[in-house]
């Protein structure tokens, strides 16, 4: 962090290139790479430089054409999983199925990219990418004392949606996109910011939406971490662990729709009493539940058993294929690496779906920023900040408070603006968000039949992103473009 802080005014100069994407054999797309930095200002005095990328096609279209922001999550997260994961003109390549091909990575032309149907702004928010804050200095020219914590004031709920406000409001003003159609779109923590500034944008900044898309969200934090006391964490996981275990031939359903269907309506039927009657169930109803239970998802009936019903995703992860050595990744529960230590009790080998494609990100955004775009920098492009993560928080927490959660927030935007489409997808074997969770958290949003239609829920083979898979990325590009035509 150091080096990064000490940079001079040298590594924030902008860059603006000229571009094709070739869509098809016979089709290309100009377009204008703008990468740069905006200032953040606080009583007018600079505090901060937020990093984005802004793809702006060159068409002969009549009328202002749509402008999407987009970010990840994390939170710590940079936008380079979306950027050259699955939105960007440029791609990173996977394998068909989502897996990770050998090095060294490689960069190709989307053809699926959004910039067919949309411009794009790619931000990274303050403390990842290439954004940082800007320290004070003393008269002496010496860095304030605590240097090291200068990106902790945005590393906040609240704070961090307002440094995305203030950014999205500087550019519509610089580059005159006031009158074009807006949309947002967020992965993981990235959907809880969507779902955030579905409110706040329209009711703050004055920015209307037409759209918001939420990608493998996590929109309310209770669904997230299960313990012993709660309830729905359980059984909006259940699904994915059935699908998973049909995915991995550990099941013994029809297909993998029907693997799913079965463990939905198990999940909100016995499942659900079993969890909220605890030790009340008689033992022998008890046992029935669970071991119809270690059938759906593929696992020892004992393990079930003993674990009470509440198998958490990384015991899962580690027992399903156990016999076979391998360990299913937590965001793509359909990959698995190689168990490097199997006798130990716990496991403690890298998650194929998260350390594993380090490289291919990391290595990705670096060439698309640096020898595409020409960006000059000396600053090192955060990917994923373990650092931010750790010490995120939220404002004014009380130790009697509800639980972090988006959901209210948009549902109140799609009120404020009745007009916004919404977008809501998931992979069917992440563990992390699981698709089950907003589809049940939907089924209580109690949406005035009016906006009913506005509310768009899909999903895809493959994990968190996954968009990795050659097949899903093609389909979610296919069903965004028409929520596009729809909204406009």
């Amino acid at each position: 962090m150091a080096e990064q802080n000490c940079a001079g005014e040298d590594s924030y100069q902008g860059k603006s290139t000229q571009h094709q994407l070739a869509l098809s054999r016979n089709e290309k797309l100009s377009y204008e790479a703008i990468a740069d930095w905006t200032l953040l200002r606080k009583r007018e005095k600079a505090i901060a430089r937020i990093f984005h990328v802004a793809y702006i096609a060159k068409t002969r279209k009549r009328g202002p054409r749509p402008i999407t922001f987009v970010f990840n999550g994390g939170p710590g997260a940079a936008s380079a999983y979306l950027h050259v994961g699955a939105l960007g003109p440029r791609r990173v390549v996977f394998n068909e199925d989502g897996s990770l091909p050998p090095p060294p990575v490689q960069l190709v032309d989307n053809r699926e990219s959004w910039l067919r149907f949309t411009d794009l702004v790619f931000v990274d928010p303050v403390g990842t990418g290439f954004s940082r804050t800007i320290l004070e200095e003393k008269k002496d020219g010496d860095k304030k004392e605590g240097a090291e914590q200068e990106n902790t004031e945005f590393w906040e709920v609240e704070r961090d949606l307002e440094s995305l406000g203030e950014f999205m409001q500087k550019f519509l003003s610089r580059h005159q996109r006031w009158t074009a159609p807006i949309f947002i779109a967020g992965e993981s923590y990235g959907g809880f910011r969507v779902a955030k500034l579905a409110r706040l944008l329209q009711e703050r900044y004055g920015i209307g939406l037409n759209g918001s898309i939420l990608i493998s969200p996590a929109i309310e934090f209770s669904s997230i971490l299960g313990s012993d006391y709660d309830l729905m964490h359980w059984v909006e996981l259940l699904p994915t662990l059935a699908g998973t275990a049909f995915q991995h031939g550990r099941s013994q359903s029809a297909s993998l729709g029907e693997s799913m269907r079965q463990a939905e309506d198990f999940a909100q039927g016995d499942y659900l009493s079993l969890l909220a009657r605890g030790a009340s169930m008689p033992e022998e109803q008890r046992l029935g539940i669970t071991r119809h239970m270690a059938q759906l998802i593929g696992l020892d009936a004992d393990l079930v058993i003993r674990s009470g019903g509440r198998v958490p995703r990384n015991v899962f992860a580690r027992e399903l294929l156990r016999d076979q050595r391998r360990y299913c990744g937590l965001y793509d529960a359909s990959l698995t690496a190689v168990d490097p230590f199997p006798d130990r009790l716990s496991y403690e080998g890298p998650d194929p779906t998260l350390a594993a494609i380090d490289r291919i990100f990391r290595a990705g955004i670096n060439a698309q920023l640096r020898q595409t775009l020409g960006v000059e920098t000396e600053l090192e492009y955060e990917l994923l900040s373990s650092e931010a993560n750790r010490h995120w928080k939220t404002k004014g927490e009380r130790f009697i408070r509800q639980q972090v959660g988006a959901m209210d927030d948009l549902r109140y935007g799609m009120v404020l603006n009745p007009h916004m489409q919404v977008s809501i997808s998931h992979g069917h074997f992440d563990l992390v968000t699981p698709y089950f969770s907003s589809n049940r958290l939907v089924q209580h949003m109690k949406l005035d039949e009016s906006l009913q239609d506005n509310l768009h829920i899909s999903h895809y083979n493959g994990g968190h992103m996954f968009y990795s898979w050659a097949a899903s990325r093609k389909a979610f590009a296919r069903d965004i473009e028409k929520l596009y035509k729809g909204a406009i």
